[in-house]
């Protein structure tokens, strides 16, 4: 995977904490710490963005679109 340098802005108050997690070993690096810190908020986003697509299905139409997958599921199968 490649690594891209990029220069951000926070605010001083942040970087003292994220500097305290750094000093207390919990990142090795501010880079780590950044980076882990947005793969968790762009994960959390991906889950919440599919949550509320769940959320516009129709259960009564899912279970239409079922019931004709498993009937002609049904008819393939062979009998014993």
């Amino acid at each position: 995977m490649s690594v891209a340098k990029v220069t951000v802005s926070i605010e001083s108050d942040v970087l003292r904490q994220l500097d305290r997690l750094v000093t207390e070993r919990v990142f090795p690096n501010r880079s780590q710490a950044v980076d882990t810190a947005v793969k968790e908020k762009i994960a959390r986003l991906n889950k919440s963005r599919l949550a509320r697509a769940c959320e516009l299905i129709d259960p009564l139409e899912e279970q239409a679109f079922a019931e004709i997958g498993a009937s002609a599921d049904l008819e393939e199968w062979p009998e014993y």
